[in-house]
């Protein structure tokens, strides 16, 4: 079979991105909305039985539809694309850097280099979207006053008033979860691809 380049893989994850992110953004809008709410309850605003799951996806409902759970959507799309295609692309490269100074294939570098690679495209997805998401947040968090604006209005306030640092708070432990998590998925993803390719080969 055919192996594909690394530009390739990046650019197929970042295809792939697109579809994920019709799963993600219900699924995100939804928890952002209830931790807007956590904080709303904690200050006495709203009562504790309003932050539940199932009390933000009625209000949903009732208030915008099916439709209602993609608000933000053209703006996770927009953090995906590019997101994962550093993510994947970032991954590769460093597996290829590896298996060259290794001199052995890239699946044979072992599993501290495949590590290390899933926790760098980890890392570059995160310094590359993280500004992305913090517009995200604040465009599904203020949906709920009706007060939701574009993404390029919603970016310009947040850079306006609160300056550069804001669009990366909370950078700092993204990325030191970020490492290992993604070192540990690329290392079960290759394990397992490994030994399912194994099985169809028998």
């Amino acid at each position: 079979m055919e192996q594909k380049s690394d530009m390739q893989k990046a650019c197929a994850g970042s295809v792939a991105s697109v579809f994920s992110s019709l799963v993600l953004c219900p699924t995100e809008l939804v928890k952002c909305r209830l931790q807007a709410m956590h904080e709303m309850a904690t200050s006495g605003k709203i009562a504790h039985s309003q932050n539940t799951v199932w009390s933000v996806i009625k209000s949903i409902m009732h208030n915008d539809g099916p439709a209602g759970f993609f608000q933000g959507l053209t703006t996770t799309i927009a953090r995906e694309v590019p997101g994962y295609f550093c993510f994947f692309g970032a991954y590769e490269l460093c597996r290829s850097l590896f298996a060259e100074y290794m001199h052995c294939g890239k699946d044979d570098i072992g599993v501290a280099p495949i590590v290390f690679s899933g926790g760098f495209g980890g890392a570059c997805l995160w310094l590359v979207v993280y500004p992305m998401d913090c517009v995200k947040s604040r465009i599904q968090v203020m949906s709920m006053t009706g007060k939701q604006s574009g993404f390029f209005k919603t970016f310009m306030h947040i850079f306006r008033t609160e300056g550069v640092r804001a669009l990366y708070s909370g950078l700092t432990p993204t990325m030191i979860r970020t490492f290992p998590a993604n070192g540990a998925l690329f290392l079960g993803y290759e394990a397992s691809r490994k030994i399912m390719m194994a099985q169809f080969d028998s």
